[in-house]
């Protein structure tokens, strides 16, 4: 990621999930602190702190207890303080409906989840690889 000093945030309540992002982060050399939340309503709780540092992006999953990806959505993205952090949609739902839901609601990207491990590291170094080169406001 281009701001090397901020958190990413991932949004993802099954920990296999959470170990595999650690991991490809690593291997693709990502050095910025990952912050784990469990769910929508747990990382709206971390971004309404004001001791939280606010990450550079957020990795979401879409299907998650609680709260889930498209209700966190609907709330971060109608808040003039969580707006403008860009979302990227990293889930298993191959529903044509939450493309569009998560679209609708302003992602930057919509990723599927790949099972095979190199193909999940091939994803996230496209995810680092946009926003390292994507300019910011």
């Amino acid at each position: 990621m281009k701001i090397i000093n901020k958190p990413i945030l991932l949004v993802e309540d099954d920990q296999v999930d959470v170990m595999t992002v650690t991991r490809a982060l690593k291997d693709i050399n990502v050095t910025n602190p990952l912050v784990t939340r469990e769910n929508g309503e747990e990382a709206l709780n971390y971004l309404r702190d004001p001791t939280s540092e606010k990450p550079c992006i957020i990795l979401l999953d879409l299907n998650m207890p609680i709260m889930n990806g498209i209700e966190f959505m609907q709330v971060a993205k109608h808040d003039d303080k969580l707006k403008a952090i860009p979302v990227v949609v990293l889930t298993t739902s191959e529903e044509q409906q939450d493309k569009v839901n998560s679209f609708n609601l302003g992602v930057a990207g919509y990723m599927a989840k790949p099972v095979d491990y190199r193909q999940f590291v091939e994803v996230m170094r496209t995810i680092d690889a946009y926003w390292t080169v994507s300019e910011m406001p």
